[in-house]
């Protein structure tokens, strides 16, 4: 089987195959060199990015079918979009900093396509003595070149980044700084190989995710598209923990069990849920779609969709919007929410509902 990058057809493909919302942000910085290219009047200016590739951002529209038709017709002209940036901010950025020329000649503009460079960035990342970064290179290419869920996941984890971490200055910046983006890819490329039975192979892509970035993520746990893994340090995902489409996890979260027993014993992650820093989820209970669960808490009953736990043990404390918190980042609730539950609280009292 010939190996290629994400082809053209693809982006309708993939639009049919994930429910997501529009990218709002639009390339808009020219080419210097070839201003006929990325200038204002050019096909990149009039196709903006949320038309060709649909992205999880804030908001909560439905992309239009037909103007994905309409675009999926035009991206032999227009590209890809996501890689097409990440091209361009590299050759800016070694413009800008000549001492990186050759990293990011080498790491990104030397390559065809996006999957190739993620290939050669994790495996120059993740390579040691006695595991060469051109034998992990051929690994990554073959499993990711060769699977189009994986291509599409990569370009929505890289777009989440972008769009929900305010520190990322760029797409490229993402695909060859972040620990969370390379410890998530990986783990796609891990979770691949463990469902193809080569259960050793994952489980050494996970030994040296843990080593090199400290992100501990079990070959076989189930994770959606759109997610961030925010700083990442300290985070742990158990065996049958299985984590829905645009959910955000700061850094020290554990997703783990909640003894010796076997079988089904890890946490559901609902779409669009926020879990903040140092957060503990136990066992094998539920997070709702939405929902929020505060830094440092330990929860180990299901959390309700769109509600807001807290505490050790969590308790419920709120309910945020229908927006998903994932996708606002904003862990906490307003002063006058906390009025509100204080007023609450207080009038239960008095009534004698409250111990």
């Amino acid at each position: 089987m010939a190996c290629s990058c994400l082809s053209d057809d693809t982006w309708f493909a993939l639009s049919q195959m994930r429910s997501t919302t529009s990218l709002t942000t639009t390339l808009q910085v020219e080419d210097q060199d070839n201003p006929e290219n990325f200038g204002p009047n050019s096909a990149m200016a009039e196709y903006r990015l949320e038309k060709v590739f649909p992205v999880y951002a804030v908001g909560v529209s439905e992309p239009d079918p037909n103007l994905i038709v309409s675009v999926a017709n035009t991206v032999s002209t227009v590209g890809d979009p996501i890689w097409d940036a990440v091209k361009l901010e590299a050759k800016l950025e070694a413009e800008k900093e000549p001492i990186l020329s050759s990293f990011l000649y080498a790491s990104i503009l030397t390559h065809d396509c996006l999957e190739r460079a993620l290939s050669f960035v994790l495996s120059n990342r993740l390579q040691n003595p006695t595991l060469l970064a051109t034998q992990l290179m051929d690994i990554f290419c073959d499993v990711i070149m060769h699977d189009r869920c994986i291509q599409c996941s990569t370009r929505l984890d890289l777009q989440a980044c972008k769009d929900r971490d305010p520190s990322c200055l760029s797409y490229c910046s993402a695909l060859l700084y972040l620990k969370g983006y390379h410890s998530l890819q990986t783990h796609r490329v891990a979770h691949a190989l463990w469902n193809q039975g080569r259960k050793v192979l994952a489980l050494a892509l996970q030994s040296r995710v843990s080593e090199v970035f400290g992100v501990d993520i079990h070959p076989a746990a189930k994770i959606g598209d759109g997610i961030l893994l925010d700083h990442a340090t300290g985070v742990v995902i158990g065996e049958t923990a299985v984590i829905g489409n645009r959910v955000s996890l700061m850094q020290g979260v554990t997703l783990g069990g909640t003894g010796k027993e076997i079988g089904d014993r890890h946490p559901k992650i609902g779409q669009g849920a926020l879990i903040g820093a140092s957060a503990t989820i136990l066992g094998n209970i539920k997070i709702g779609e939405g929902a929020m669960v505060g830094a440092g808490s330990l929860v180990m009953k299901d959390v309700p969709p769109h509600s807001m736990v807290t505490g050790i043990p969590a308790k419920v404390i709120g309910y945020v919007d229908n927006q998903d918190p994932s996708l606002t980042m904003k862990h906490d609730a307003s002063k006058e929410f906390f009025k509100q539950v204080a007023i609450s609280c207080k009038e239960a009292r008095s009534n004698g509902t409250v111990a």
